[in-house]
């Protein structure tokens, strides 16, 4: 499962705040939520939200292992 729990932590750090990411940043209040619940986002929006808080893709997302996860 894809967490974005390391983007919550980056951001605490950094000058920005989810208000700002959506007033001046204009991304939607919709992302906010898919990464409140851990759901898929676009590589355009990592892309983004990489640019706008200065950081790598593991700032922002992990890979958690899930008991009981679907096989492939």
């Amino acid at each position: 499962m894809i967490s974005y729990r390391p983007f919550w932590i980056t951001l605490k750090s950094s000058p920005e705040s989810t208000y700002s990411l959506i007033k001046t940043y204009h991304l939607s209040s919709s992302t906010i939520d898919k990464l409140r619940k851990n759901k898929p986002l676009n590589t355009t929006t990592i892309n983004d939200l990489c640019r706008i808080l200065g950081c790598g893709v593991s700032d922002i997302m992990e890979y958690v292992q899930v008991e009981g996860e679907q096989t492939l």
